[in-house]
């Protein structure tokens, strides 16, 4: 937190404490929305919430709603007689009211669209008729749409009557009389033509376009790629239905950002901030891919197993080392991958220049990390184990191996996983892991034994 918004919270509790509500709500005209929603959820405590938020300015009221976490939002609701609930829905967009339906149990969903317009709660309920996971389910239907035989006097007009309730109107969305989108027409476009000229003739056709059941991925990448204000969504038969902004997309690659490191790091996918998450539903995402790693970890048990009588002491000691750096090499290839695919960089047809790539990468790396373990290995470990020169040259040359490998493998399974239609995320950690670590131990085992036998 900076040190401005650090005094703006303190004033407001020296404001709300002392009584002082004229200066109160007078520091709160000044303040972001986000910014008095951090000051609720961080400074002040349950029983004073409702009477804060009712002392809010209504022009800022939703959208601090919108800004609470979850937990105060249902809390907040519980506690609004009808009308306040009614006057915070009405002023939400409605992908926002969608937004905070999705996380409220079904009494607390039911008095919302109870308290909804009629137009508002058939909107709402179409929006979520969408899967989670498609562009529909983001989108909103508040958006301004112009007549192809508009002058820009009269498109003017019409969003001057109409935009108070838009998303947006910088963007503004050409629609003929079946509702299909024939072309887009930006404010600064009606501002540098005349008041008399034709909308048809100064708007740009060829419209980028995502569909209803796209995956809201994809409609995020496309943000990046084209930094766009705003996207038309349209259904199967080529009509607007909706926009998605670029707020709902920057939501949606955090998003999915956060649901990647989750997986990378096996814990199950969770929307709750860490703090807000019991202890319970910590351990439900954590125990089932810990389970699974001891379970996949027979296979190395096994192996070593296998190897035992035959191997030296010495050169037992070394096994954790060697399954240590191949795991970590095959990690960062996979790491890599994944983030390439995630961004559009890379898909299953690049898959030998990538094979290639990592190939080279991985023989520089192993190399490097091979005469930094020889070094390590004469200088160290001989101090307290009974080493000769062929032995850590075996251990650096099968260390050079076991990095190949493994980034090789770590560089393959995220591009078949995505072919199959699997997420890249969730064969970084337990499937790479358990695959790395036995062929390591197979290529070590198998070399030492065939050279010292």
């Amino acid at each position: 937190m900076t040190e401005e918004l650090e005094l703006l919270h303190e004033k407001l509790s020296y404001c709300f404490d002392n009584r002082k509500f004229a200066d109160l709500r007078i520091t709160l005209l000044d303040m972001e929305p986000a910014d008095i929603a951090t000051f609720m959820n961080e400074r002040l405590e349950d029983k004073n919430q409702l009477k804060f938020f009712r002392l809010l300015p209504k022009e800022l009221a939703s959208d601090v709603f919108i800004e609470l976490d979850t937990d105060m939002q249902e809390s907040l609701i519980k506690a609004f007689n009808d009308k306040e609930l009614k006057e915070v829905i009405d002023d939400m967009f409605l992908d926002d009211t969608v937004d905070v339906i999705e996380e409220m149990p079904a009494n607390v969903v039911m008095r919302i669209l109870k308290n909804s317009d009629p137009e508002n709660r058939k909107q709402i309920n179409e929006l979520l008729a969408y899967p989670d996971d498609t562009a529909g389910s983001i989108m909103t239907p508040e958006f301004v749409s112009l007549s192809s035989k508009m002058t820009v006097d009269s498109a003017f007009d019409k969003i001057r009557r109409t935009g108070i309730n838009k998303e947006t109107i910088y963007t503004c969305y050409v629609t003929d009389n079946k509702k299909k989108l024939i072309g887009v027409v930006t404010v600064r476009d009606l501002l540098l033509a005349d008041k008399q000229d034709i909308i048809e003739d100064i708007m740009t056709t060829g419209v980028i376009t995502i569909e209803t059941l796209e995956d809201k991925e994809q409609v995020a990448l496309k943000f990046s790629k084209y930094d766009f204000i705003a996207l038309p969504v349209i259904d199967k038969e080529g009509c607007l239905v909706g926009i998605v902004t670029v707020d709902d997309a920057v939501d949606v690659i955090q998003e999915e950002a956060t649901e990647d490191i989750h997986k990378m790091a096996a814990i199950l996918p969770t929307e709750k901030p860490y703090l807000k998450q019991s202890v319970f539903s910590v351990w439900k995402a954590r125990v089932p891919w810990l389970i699974l790693l001891l379970i996949t970890s027979t296979f190395t048990s096994l192996i070593l197993s296998g190897y035992e009588e035959k191997l030296t002491p010495v050169l037992y000691a070394f096994v954790p080392m060697l399954m240590g750096t191949a795991g970590n090499a095959g990690g960062q290839s996979s790491v890599t991958v994944i983030r390439a695919i995630a961004m559009g960089d890379v898909s299953f047809r690049d898959i030998f220049k990538v094979i290639l790539k990592e190939l080279l990468v991985s023989l520089t790396i192993g190399l490097t990390v091979g005469i930094v373990c020889f070094g390590k290995i004469m200088l160290i470990d001989s101090l307290y184990n009974n080493i000769d020169v062929w032995i850590a040259l075996l251990i650096s040359g099968v260390c050079v191996i076991s990095i190949v490998m493994a980034k090789l493998v770590g560089c393959i399974l995220p591009l078949f996983a995505k072919k199959c239609k699997l997420d890249p995320a969730v064969v970084a950690s337990p499937l790479m892991t358990t695959i790395v670590d036995a062929l390591a131990l197979i290529i070590y085992c198998t070399i030492s034994i065939a050279v010292f036998a």
